[in-house]
């Protein structure tokens, strides 16, 4: 068992860290209070490859492994989630998607854009009815000669104002069930597409996230993704690679508050010295660290699986069940640490809370997550 990272590794984890520091950062505050999009750093975040990391090259990709990409998203999420958040997206749902279950036309046409980061993805699986329980989608494609005709609505699509294709759940035949269920790809601006509002959220406010919705729209056959039938399936398996990118933005969030809260506690003054000196902020700073290790450990452990081509649904689980949750705790401590000023804008640290809650409940809430766990240890 080998805990040292590569050359190409650690030159990852830097180049993520710069650029994060010198493009994301500067702007990071007012895009927060503005909720405008990240347009022009995402172009760049193209230009460099964090878009299309681990897509083989053949499709304009980076080619490289899941443990580059968690060491990327643990950078830029560190300096803004909602960054972390577009990053995620593109990469674990959307071109891991197209990459492992589309046809060569698609990966030609839709994955290569993608991956050089000329286009933007999105992966619309939720619905008003169907959140927890994606076995009930109401959005429907019935098959007319050489097209799908898509009606539905989809909600809380992350990337869904900026977005270029879309990956859209719906089902096929009725009859079937879960079983019934199939995967498009749909391009913005078709006949009949469109999106309400943009979200007003409570964090990852940088990032879009609206509903979406189709009302006849045409979708050529050749854009349907694996076989029909299987979306569910796709769906499922796609969203276990996606834990390991949401469990790395966690991470990211959870790191910054505890270095927000290392910094602080050496300025501070109190009773005459910092309250760096107190073994109460001490221990507080010891918990965080601990947690941080811990989270960090669960989810190259999956990525690392992954890698292998081991089996990694229950170890994506444990990691984004874990992650999530010491991205909350820490950004709750770095506010008591901070006292008053945790409070206000001007430290940060009330955003580490706002973005982390946020990563317990999509791609799988911490209760399903905990279901998916269960059902590996207990299976026969």
């Amino acid at each position: 068992m080998n805990f040292d990272f590569t050359e190409e590794h650690l030159l990852i984890q830097e180049s993520a860290k710069d650029f994060a520091q010198s493009e994301i950062a500067t702007s990071a505050v007012d895009r927060d209070i503005n909720a405008e999009f990240p347009g022009e750093i995402v172009k760049k975040m193209g230009e460099l490859g964090f878009l299309g990391m681990m897509v083989a090259p053949d499709y304009g990709g980076a080619g490289l492994d899941t443990i580059s990409y968690v060491l990327a998203m643990i950078e830029i999420s560190k300096v803004d989630a909602s960054c972390g958040v577009i990053m995620s997206v593109n990469n674990s749902l959307v071109c891991h998607g197209l990459e492992e279950y589309g046809s060569e036309h698609i990966k030609q046409k839709y994955l290569i854009p993608l991956a050089k980061g000329e286009k933007l993805g999105a992966f619309a699986l939720s619905e008003p009815e169907a959140g927890s329980d994606a076995t009930k989608q109401k959005t429907t494609a019935d098959k007319q000669g050489d097209y799908y005709l898509l009606n539905g609505m989809k909600n809380w699509i992350t990337n869904g104002i900026s977005a270029d294709y879309f990956l859209v759940m719906a089902t096929t035949d009725k009859a079937a069930g879960h079983k019934g269920i199939s995967t498009l790809l749909v391009e913005k601006g078709a006949p009949g597409f469109g999106h309400g509002k943009k979200e007003d959220k409570m964090g990852i406010r940088s990032s879009d996230t609206c509903s979406l919705t189709f009302e006849n729209c045409k979708v050529p056959v050749e854009n349907l993704v694996w076989d029909e039938g299987k979306g569910f399936n796709f769906a499922m398996n796609i969203l276990n690679g996606g834990r390991i990118g949401i469990a790395a933005q966690a991470i990211g969030i959870a790191e910054a508050a505890l270095d927000a809260s290392i910094k602080y506690s050496k300025e501070r003054k109190a009773f005459g010295q910092t309250i760096s000196n107190f073994q109460a902020i001490q221990f507080k700073i010891s918990d965080m660290a601990v947690r941080v290790d811990a989270a960090k450990l669960l989810t190259l452990k999956a990525a690392a699986l992954k890698d292998a081509g081991k089996k990694y649904f229950k170890e994506a689980a444990e990691a984004k069940l874990y992650s999530s949750k010491i991205a909350v705790q820490n950004a709750l401590e770095a506010i008591q640490i901070h006292g008053g000023y945790g409070y206000v804008r001007e430290y940060l640290v009330e955003r580490y809370l706002r973005d982390a809650k946020i990563t317990e409940i999509y791609e799988g809430t911490s209760e399903i997550q905990k279901i998916v766990i269960a059902r590996e240890l207990l299976k026969d």
